[in-house]
């Protein structure tokens, strides 16, 4: 059996590099994926720092990474080791913190279409992403969360989990969002189930439920739209 070839890190020219490219270019010209590879450092079974650092970031999207903070799912999705999820989450948490303070960068999500824009990356994603953007009274986004990993069903999605950020955000609206790695948006009968259990836990605790947009290869659907929830 013949084994791939693989180029590790030391064997790369100098200039290369990624920690090598940073020094002597700076931050602008290196790929999200080495940039990463900087923060962990070292691979991990059998792959080499940088093709690690662009599977996470392929795996998981680099929007929903970025948002991530539950050490646990990142170990159990990407199957890495809880140093490498802890790495990530800081460093995330870290740019977050930073980024917030400019408040003039928080987008404004006023329709499906805007809500399609900020998630477009997760068109080319493997697994289903269900997530929640949080909004104020100005529908500014004020945070954007993960909620689960994995195909959507009416029995896996729990409220709380859908809540407890608008409630520890102190967010007036949310809209909820997901992908169909089929590449068509229709909605199942599961996206509605799930759906309408949200809206209507989301009018006893007045927080509104605006919308659900579900992301498929080229185009999305909005169940508002469409009068579906």
């Amino acid at each position: 059996m013949q084994e791939n070839y693989q180029i590790r890190i030391k064997e790369l020219p100098e200039d290369q590099k990624p920690r090598e490219k940073l020094i002597k270019y700076g931050p602008d010209v290196l790929r999200n994926s080495e940039l990463l590879s900087i923060v962990l450092n070292t691979g991990y079974k059998g792959l080499n720092v940088i093709e690690l650092s662009e599977r996470i970031i392929k795996d998981y999207g680099s929007k929903a990474i970025a948002q991530e903070k539950d050490v646990g799912r990142l170990m159990e999705t990407l199957g890495i080791p809880q140093v490498k999820a802890c790495q990530i989450v800081a460093v995330f948490e870290l740019g977050r913190r930073f980024f917030l303070e400019d408040k003039g960068r928080i987008p404004t999500i006023r329709t499906p279409e805007d809500v399609y824009k900020y998630l477009e990356e997760m068109r080319r994603l493997q697994k289903e992403h269900f997530r929640g953007l949080y909004l104020n009274i100005r529908n500014r986004l004020i945070h954007d969360e993960v909620i689960s990993i994995g195909s959507l069903t009416f029995n896996i999605i729990q409220p709380r989990e859908v809540f407890r950020p608008a409630i520890e955000y102190g967010a007036a609206a949310m809209i909820l969002a997901h992908n169909h790695p089929s590449g068509e948006p229709d909605p199942s009968e599961d996206d509605l189930k799930v759906t309408r259990k949200i809206v209507e836990v989301g009018k006893l605790m007045e927080i509104d439920v605006l919308d659900h947009v579900i992301i498929g290869n080229e185009s999305y659907v909005s169940l508002r739209e469409r009068n579906l929830m």
